[in-house]
């Protein structure tokens, strides 16, 4: 394995930086201080700049005015977008697309793909379930009725749900598959309930009561949400990681001005193996989504399916952002709670991109159930 960026992918990189280097992490008021949702929509604002930069296309192909890039491009620039707390729903809108991409009929990519890629129409992806523990196929269920399915069942925690154009939905059927439905956020048998997250941005309780969606919106192919699901966990490893990296930096920044006893507090040992050992998990979060991400990117084969290497690196990008964000706060001390300090932020988006898409025990399980599957010989 190469972990050598190739020039579009670098470039993919420096556009991101253009774009996220005038956004403030704190742009909208603090969670901590809000009773309710901290914004009424995502950052429209950032979403054009990001449209207008081709950052919402990366992964199209250039048929859909897109730049064909892989997932490790995605991964590069939600890196960056995480350092900044960018409000947007770059990671689910990009996947979903590509997901249709991959696996949609033709029909369906000529009307969506390219206004995708342009901002025009946005998509996030139900990945939640039930309760957050379920596997997210298994809550809403899907049978054929002519020419349209019929979906039943509630999706929690839905992702920008309230602003997106589309949710895309995966359902189980009486046969025992998984299909993927694009499901309107308008549209009859269709109820939204608000939900609010750690960040305190709005999710949505997605309920479908027998909801006709029409064929031509269902991916019916085999391995569909499987792939969706792995770049979806994939990127928030990638969005886990970029905040981890600016944690540790402001961490550096404030320990390095901060004094005791007439020294900076970075200069005493217990305050730097700490910050040593968090620089340790973020390299190991760095390596194990380099590799997950190449897989997803490549196809490559190896002693476990793809699914393993994104499994562990769920593991270290759920704990290795939970330790960055608590030795930040103990090495801040009380200005770690200041509400007009940032830090806190981050510690409430650390929270939630821990858990999105399974916690570290659940992708234990998951992985445990791979090596039981797969002896290593």
């Amino acid at each position: 394995m190469d972990f050598t960026f190739t020039e579009e992918q670098q470039a993919a990189v420096e556009a991101a930086k253009a774009v996220f280097g005038g956004v403030a992490p704190d742009g909208v008021p603090s969670p901590a201080i809000t009773a309710g949702a901290v914004a009424d929509d995502f950052d429209r604002a950032l979403w054009t700049k990001l449209a207008d930069a081709d950052l919402l296309s990366l992964l199209l192909a250039t048929e859909y005015s897109g730049a064909g890039l892989d997932a490790i491009a995605l991964c590069l620039v939600l890196r960056e977008a995480a350092k900044v707390l960018a409000r947007v729903p770059l990671l689910e809108s990009s996947a979903a697309a590509v997901a249709v991409q991959a696996y949609g009929g033709e029909e369906l990519k000529a009307e969506l793909l390219a206004r995708a890629g342009r901002g025009e129409v946005v998509l996030t992806v139900a990945a939640n379930g039930r309760t957050g523990h379920d596997p997210a196929e298994l809550a809403v269920t899907a049978r054929r009725d002519g020419d349209a399915w019929v979906l039943d069942g509630v999706q929690t925690a839905v992702p920008w749900a309230e602003n997106a154009d589309f949710t895309v939905v995966p359902a189980h059927t009486g046969a025992g598959r998984t299909v993927l439905t694009l499901v309107p956020r308008v549209h009859e048998g269709v109820v939204l309930g608000e939900q609010i997250s750690t960040t305190g941005e709005r999710l949505g309780e997605l309920r479908l009561e027998s909801a006709r969606i029409t064929a031509r919106d269902v991916i019916d192919a085999d391995g569909a949400w499987e792939w969706l699901r792995e770049l979806l966990a994939t990127g928030t490893c990638a969005l886990a990681l970029g905040l981890g990296e600016r944690v540790l930096s402001m961490t550096s920044a404030y320990t390095g001005k901060r004094e005791q006893f007439g020294f900076p507090v970075a200069t005493f040992q217990a305050v730097a193996v700490q910050a040593a050992d968090r620089y340790i998990d973020l390299r190991a979060m760095e390596a194990t989504l380099w590799q997950a991400a190449w897989r997803i990117s490549t196809g490559a084969g190896g002693a476990l399916p793809a699914s393993g290497d994104v499994a562990v690196a769920k593991i270290w990008a759920s704990e290795g952002v939970r330790r960055v964000v608590q030795t930040a706060q103990h090495l801040h001390g009380g200005f770690g709670a200041d509400v007009d300090y940032s830090l806190h932020r981050y510690h409430a988006w650390a929270k939630q991109l821990e858990l999105s898409l399974g916690p570290a025990a659940a992708h234990e399980e998951a992985l445990g159930d791979l090596l039981a599957a797969h002896p290593l010989g």
